[in-house]
């Protein structure tokens, strides 16, 4: 097992286990980071140090083994695209920096850091299509008089039930503020109040009007300021149809060093090759493992997926948010069509604008579940709602707007009004049909203060990293602000390690190349891709009855069992079918990623004994403050291991009927 620098209190599980392995107390100098411990004191007491959470990173590196510069690169700014970059060894790809992701963690980092070197933004699709794109409140951040650093903190650490990081908030509430100003200066458009200051808005589990917003498009103003300085930058080369398949690593005595990272053009169908001094992981979420999910189809997990491939350390993976209000199709007055691709979001800030959550007897029923009514934190709604649905055997609950002003709510909510009306809805006359929906993963890849990983070279940030801001359950509008700050702090290690690197330019031979299955026969594929669209579906739907918003012990074993299973037919199907395990496609690679995710969700989950915030099993329903730890997946053996636990580039390979292995960058687990 690999050896990390630090595991202070925490709950630990080898990769794959459901069961408490171990827990060890050893800190090593001031690596230990803290936890806040429950209470309903004012800030300066419920902010005690007694407990540590370990983040199990390592220190940059002073030295890097390999030796190149980056050439200069020509970009074609008006289309969009790469039209050279250096070639080594069949299609490769040199550059300083790699970044995994297109959102507002990876764009706003890779502006910065492309001060001091080349950079290739690697996008699974579109650039713009990502969950920032989709994001609709807003960015927490105290921006006026009478609010103030520590009631965000303590806003923060209520709502994700105590086990946030005490320096991951401060930091985060601390600096968010001039993160912001630095997107309005870039020429990201808010809104404005009448008296010219930012209009902020509150929504639950805030104490103050706190949220910077662009109507209910936020998220998408923010992509496109970001996305018109990056083509305005020539030193920012972005591969767009790229898919990500694993990342590219390399014993280095103790440590593990990560040099890049294989991808597939999902357009030319080729296998492209990124070496770089750094990477930086910010490749969104894994919303479906769930059926239903308020993200794009792009968050599949593939960045939490190959962390875990790579040995990087994994932490609250149990703690999925959903949100308590995407629209529920079925009470539309126009029937859609088809199924939509993603749930459609009703903003947090609906409820913090003063909706009304009704049964569909109209019947309002938050303030029996909780003091704050419609202002409580995401969990509590989510869980009531399904409270309410379960017990009254309804498909969805109102969410109602219309007493307030016509003209303030077509103001506020422009994209939420224009999409109901297209169904025959009138938000101004008439409740919403709500339901919850998977949204956010508060767990991730571990990360430290300044973005760092237990992988030498490798970075996280945005909602593929877990910094511990979240806790149990993330504060509204907490993650765009979250990946704005950890995006900014991961820049100068990045950029210290990158000068301190050196790349061998032969390295790009050290991994052997995923392979296209252009060998099988077209009826091989046509039977391939049909199963596992079923495989993901099934997937989806073990995961939505048995690893829902309400858990038990025995559904998560029941889960685990059924996934188990269902992942071993799959893999046997695609080899018995002539699949290779050195094999990519698009399908089959999220396939494999949705399998890992969903295995570490259910294991993460089966290790807490308690309840908190997001995870709430009815075995162990209440909180136990002796169990207020993190969960932390270390990296384990392979042995016995499946496919999806595998990078592609460390499969067995066959000559002759011999099996051989590539010692060269073989990894001890």
């Amino acid at each position: 097992m690999q050896s990390l620098t630090c595991i202070a209190m925490a709950t630990c599980i080898p990769a794959g286990s459901g069961t408490l392995q171990f827990r060890v107390t050893n800190c090593k100098g001031n690596s230990c980071r803290k936890t806040a411990l429950a209470s309903d004191a004012p800030i300066a007491r419920f902010l005690q140090k007694d407990l540590s959470w370990s983040k199990a990173v390592s220190k940059v590196p002073q030295t890097h083994r390999c030796a190149f510069s980056a050439p200069p690169f020509q970009k074609n700014q008006k289309l969009f695209k790469v039209i050279s970059s250096c070639k080594v060894d069949g299609p490769t790809r040199c550059f300083d920096f790699s970044v995994i992701g297109s959102g507002i963690a990876g764009l706003c980092y890779a502006l910065e850091v492309a001060k001091y070197g080349s950079v290739a933004v690697i996008t699974k699709a579109e650039s713009h299509e990502c969950n920032t794109n989709y994001a609709q409140g807003g960015i927490s951040a105290v921006l006026c008089p009478s609010d103030s650093v520590e009631s965000h903190m303590k806003d923060t650490i209520v709502a994700g039930a105590y086990l946030c990081d005490e320096e991951s908030v401060r930091v985060v509430c601390t600096e968010g503020p001039e993160r912001v100003r630095e997107l309005i200066a870039m020429g990201a458009s808010f809104d404005y109040g009448e008296d010219g200051n930012l209009h902020l808005m509150r929504e639950g589990g805030h104490s103050h009007h706190r949220i910077v917003h662009a109507a209910d498009m936020t998220g998408k103003e923010i992509e496109r300021a970001l996305l018109k300085a990056v083509i305005n930058n020539p030193n920012i080369f972005v591969f767009e149809h790229h898919f990500a398949i694993d990342l590219l690593t390399c014993q280095d005595g103790s440590d593990i060093n990560c040099l890049g990272v294989d991808t597939l053009n999902t357009k030319t169908l080729e296998v492209i090759r990124f070496l770089s001094k750094v990477t930086l992981l910010a490749s969104g979420g894994a919303g479906h493992i769930y059926p239903k999910t308020t993200n794009p189809l792009v968050a599949t997990g593939d960045g939490i997926a190959m962390a875990h491939r790579a040995q990087a350390v994994i932490s609250n993976m149990e703690f999925v948010q959903f949100h308590p209000t995407a629209l529920a199709d079925e009470g539309l007055p126009i029937k859609l069509t088809k199924l939509r691709e993603k749930a459609f979001l009703i903003s947090e800030a609906v409820r913090g604008d003063g909706g009304i959550l009704y049964n569909l007897d109209m019947e309002r029923f938050m303030p029996f579940y909780d003091e704050r009514a419609e202002l409580a934190p995401r969990d509590v709604v989510a869980r009531s709602i399904d409270d309410q649905l379960k017990k009254r055997g309804e498909k969805y609950v109102l969410l109602d707007i219309s007493h307030k002003p016509k003209e303030e709510i077509l103001s506020h909510f422009p994209n939420i009004s224009s999409t109901c009306l297209l169904h025959g809805l009138d938000i101004t006359r008439h409740p919403i049909p709500v339901v919850p929906a998977a949204h956010y993963m508060c767990g991730g890849v571990q990360a430290g203060l300044q973005g760092e990983t237990n992988v030498k070279g490798l970075y996280v940030a945005g909602e593929v990293a877990c910094t511990g801001l979240h806790g149990a359950n993330r504060l509204a509008s907490n993650s765009l602000l979250e990946a704005l700050v950890f995006a900014r702090r991961a820049v100068q290690p990045s950029v210290d390690c990158m000068k301190s690197s050196s790349l061998d330019m032969t390295a790009s031979n050290l991994w052997p190349r995923p392979a296209m299955p252009l060998s099988l026969e077209s009826n091989v594929t046509d039977k391939i891709l049909p199963m596992t669209k079923e495989s993901r579906t099934e997937l989806q739907a073990i995961m939505w009855n048995y690893v829902g918003i309400v858990r038990s012990t025995m559904r998560l074993e029941t889960a685990k069992q059924k996934i188990g299973n269902l992942e071993a037919k799959w893999e046997e199907c695609l080899f018995q079918h002539g699949w290779k395990p050195t094999m990519a496609g698009p399908e089959i690679c999220e396939m494999r990623n949705l399998f890992c995710c969903a295995k570490l969700v259910i294991s993460s989950a089966l290790s807490r004994h308690e309840s908190r915030g997001l995870h709430y099993t009815v075995d162990f329903p209440h909180l136990e403050e002796s169990k207020r730890l993190p969960t932390i997946i270390v990296p384990s053996s392979t042995v016995n291991s499946t496919w999806s636990s595998r990078q592609l580039h460390k499969q067995p390979m066959y000559q002759d009927g011999i099996k051989l292995c590539h010692n060269t960058i073989h990894i001890n687990r």
